[in-house]
């Protein structure tokens, strides 16, 4: 699963690196601890006024499928496991036309040992921000006015997967990573999504899944640079 991670880049930096074309309003600064319902930047592409554009977003992180009638869910959704979101109700729609990337640092892993469990920062081998497989949906709120700004909601979801390479140590699932050459592809709306496009992008993720590290970290508390420090590592200050 990935119920926490970071993102440090600013919207400017992630603009520039997934060359967005418009950057969405209210973009959330860099976290070092984003958690589930709160808002990440997403990356997604539109085509409903002519021309494909690729937005830069926020986006609410635990995906409210169209047809929900509240807000809130009975299940978790900040996740979607990737065998089986093209049959869900809740993300299947998503699936075939309404994928993202999300944009993360890195993200947190806890791996438990007898009711002990122990916290570690997973990232990149060569310090680059990766690009998780997201689903994303556009809920619209019945109880607010026609006229309110606030009555539609983006929310998003990120697709996990059987863990491999080094992390499976850690736990049995792991964000679908998507290396840059399948970014095009997986964020086209005119290609239509089903089990598999994602099976495909789950197979062509095994090479970022190699490159991935980890170190041990403290309890994951606040909100601070500090939460990936390296446990034992020597204080900056």
């Amino acid at each position: 699963m990935c119920g926490r991670f970071i993102i440090t880049d600013t919207a400017s930096d992630l603009a520039a690196m997934f060359d967005v074309e418009h950057e969405g309003v209210n973009l959330p600064e860099p976290s070092w601890n984003i958690k589930p319902t709160e808002q990440i930047p997403i990356v997604l592409e539109s085509a409903k006024a002519g021309p494909v554009v690729r937005r830069l977003e926020a986006a609410r992180w635990s995906l409210v499928p169209s047809f929900a009638t509240e807000l809130q869910a009975s299940f978790p959704t900040f996740n979607a496991r990737a065998e089986t979101a093209a049959e869900k109700p809740t993300f299947k729609s998503s699936v075939v036309s309404r994928r993202a990337l999300v944009p993360a640092t890195g993200y947190y892993e806890w791996r438990t040992v007898g009711g002990m469990k122990t916290p570690y920062f997973i990232y990149s081998d060569d310090g680059l921000p990766l690009a998780f497989a997201g689903l994303y949906a556009w809920w619209r709120n019945p109880a607010l006015a026609d006229d309110d700004p606030a009555r539609w909601v983006l929310s998003a979801t990120i697709l996990t997967q059987d863990a491999e390479g080094p992390v499976a140590d850690l736990h049995d699932r792991m964000p679908v990573i998507l290396a840059e050459e399948w970014w095009d592809q997986w964020l086209d709306p005119h290609t239509r999504g089903d089990q598999s496009l994602i099976d495909a992008a789950v197979a062509a993720s095994r090479e970022a899944d190699e490159s991935l590290r980890f170190h041990e970290v403290a309890p994951v508390r606040g909100d601070g640079p500090e939460l990936i420090e390296p446990v034992g590592a020597p204080s900056s200050v």
